[in-house]
């Protein structure tokens, strides 16, 4: 099981707190350094100095890392047209010498498009234009070099696009898709990308989530998705320490509502295994305080071998 860091920068962070927690977290052995991609922040509080543009700090780790990969979780489908996003994604991926993921939603936070002057669709239209995306931006990077790409869709047309410039991975830049609707977001994962992913979800909700999009993707005959999870981390040595990092993950949001993990490190690694044994093979670590660097440390030290050890 892989250990991946989850960040949401639209809490207020800088650039240089980013890349600090970026480069400890590489340094440490993660496997990847992902962001939320937001405007607005979720807590009833704005913290300075505000909110930082997912793709312009991709772009920036993307020079100054070496080997962990980066991604968002997720880009809203609301926020870019699929072409650009697709010339943007492919630029980041070779800044980066192919170390990009990209997560695609539909988008769902009202107030990040309130708040900055962004259309926001009623919920099926959000998810037919995330749909058309996926369709745009893999036709875009498919298209072999010198031919043309064109497409003709309700929300978005391309004319003889030149579809350039392709990412250094190949065929393409992995996709990652998530939710918690046992429908849609299932069927679409399976038949675009290639990781499922599930936001702060129990064992029992994970199961038959998991179980839908298994079902989905059988149904499409491709191979089996990557399965993961994204969750609250509470470890410590001490109570103290765990106290400290739960009260951060408990304070009150306008996110749904979630059960942090928290306890020992040995304790963790017995509820991770819980997830394992369903299938994950990815934990994405929501960390809430970029400067909390030291448990990176104590997660990636008494954390991830156990891990790796219990699942091998």
């Amino acid at each position: 099981m892989e250990l991946r860091v989850f960040t949401e920068p639209y809490h207020g962070a800088t650039y240089d707190e980013l890349l600090r927690a970026t480069r400890h977290a590489e340094e440490c052995g993660f496997d990847g350094f992902f962001v939320a991609d937001h405007y607005h922040p979720m807590h009833f509080t704005d913290a300075l100095p505000g909110p930082t543009d997912a793709w312009t700090t991709l772009a920036g780790l993307a020079r100054e890392t070496s080997t962990i990969r980066l991604g968002t979780l997720m880009s809203s489908a609301t926020f870019r047209q699929p072409g650009a996003l697709a010339v943007i994604a492919a630029q980041v991926d070779a800044m980066s010498g192919g170390r990009l993921e990209l997560g695609l939603g539909a988008g769902w936070f009202a107030l990040d498009h309130s708040a900055y002057g962004i259309p926001f669709p009623p919920p099926a239209e959000r998810f037919e234009r995330m749909e058309e995306q996926f369709q745009v931006i893999t036709g875009l990077w498919a298209t072999p070099p010198g031919e043309k790409f064109s497409y003709e869709g309700r929300h978005y047309r391309l004319t003889d696009s030149p579809a350039l410039p392709k990412p250094v991975q190949r065929p393409r830049v992995p996709l990652i898709v998530g939710g918690r609707g046992p429908h849609r977001t299932p069927a679409l994962a399976a038949r675009y990308a290639d990781e499922f992913n599930l936001p702060f979800t129990s064992p029992a909700q994970s199961a038959e989530l998991y179980a839908g999009a298994r079902a989905a993707r059988a149904a499409t005959g491709g191979p089996p998705l990557i399965l993961s999870v994204c969750l609250g981390i509470a470890a410590g040595r001490t109570e103290a320490e765990i106290d400290t990092r739960l009260a951060l993950l408990d304070e009150p949001s306008r996110l749904p509502p979630e059960e942090p993990l928290h306890g020992s490190p040995a304790r963790i690694v017995d509820l991770l295994g819980e997830y394992a044994d369903l299938g994950a093979s990815r934990v994405y670590v929501r960390l809430r305080d970029l400067s909390d660097l030291d448990h990176l440390e104590l997660l990636a030290t008494e954390v991830a071998p156990q891990l790796r050890v219990k699942r091998s």
